[in-house]
């Protein structure tokens, strides 16, 4: 006669509906238990969650990549940061902090269009006043402090306003930053003018 095996610790073990399978090992007959609902409906949501998953991030390219995860919170900690500098002293280290901040350097580019593209063309290659991408510089050894100055206090003598004058402290901030992301780019246009200085 087949032995059940049974546990008794366990009275789930055994469940009336149960039908003994086909199996037997040395006259031991064993219950066919089907698994529990709630795992059956845990492994299927798994399942339908990978397959959206597949979908989303992978498909239809709509869900963020981890790169674009990466960039978005570079992008968040140099916000922070350029927000900081904006209360700092102007330094050469909170320049810098603005001019890692893309957001603040497109509204840079915005009043650089509106204030400087006359003098200095759209991408600082130089019209009337000189080309800004370049290694020489007029006044100054092309250090963002010395563009500082130069902005704010103007050059009278060649028609450049002292524009702490008319812009807030913050956007004078910004318009300078903004200069110092065309340094070295040594686009085509005005010739050099001033003496030649590393850009630091």
């Amino acid at each position: 006669m087949n032995e059940l095996v049974t546990n008794r610790d366990t009275p789930s073990a055994r469940p009336e509906e149960a039908a003994l399978t086909d199996h037997e090992y040395d006259g031991i007959a064993e219950y066919d238990n089907p698994m529990p609902g709630w795992w059956k409906a845990l492994f299927l949501a798994t399942v339908v969650f990978s397959g959206l998953y597949v979908f989303w991030y992978h498909i239809s390219g709509r869900g963020p990549s981890i790169e674009d995860s990466y960039h978005a919170e570079v992008a968040e900690a140099n916000a922070r940061a350029a927000k900081l500098a904006m209360r700092e002293q102007v330094s050469e280290a909170s320049l810098e902090k603005l001019m890692a901040d893309g957001s603040m350097m497109q509204n840079a580019a915005r009043l650089f269009a509106q204030k400087c593209e006359q003098c200095h063309a759209a991408q600082g290659q130089g019209n009337i006043g000189p080309n800004l991408t370049d290694h020489y510089w007029i006044h100054g050894e092309g250090r963002l402090m010395d563009i500082y100055r130069t902005v704010s206090e103007g050059v009278l003598e060649k028609g450049m306003p002292a524009w702490n004058k008319q812009l807030a402290p913050a956007e004078l901030k910004q318009l300078v930053a903004f200069v110092g992301t065309m340094r070295g780019k040594n686009l085509p246009g005005k010739s050099h003018e001033g003496k030649e200085f590393a850009v630091r």
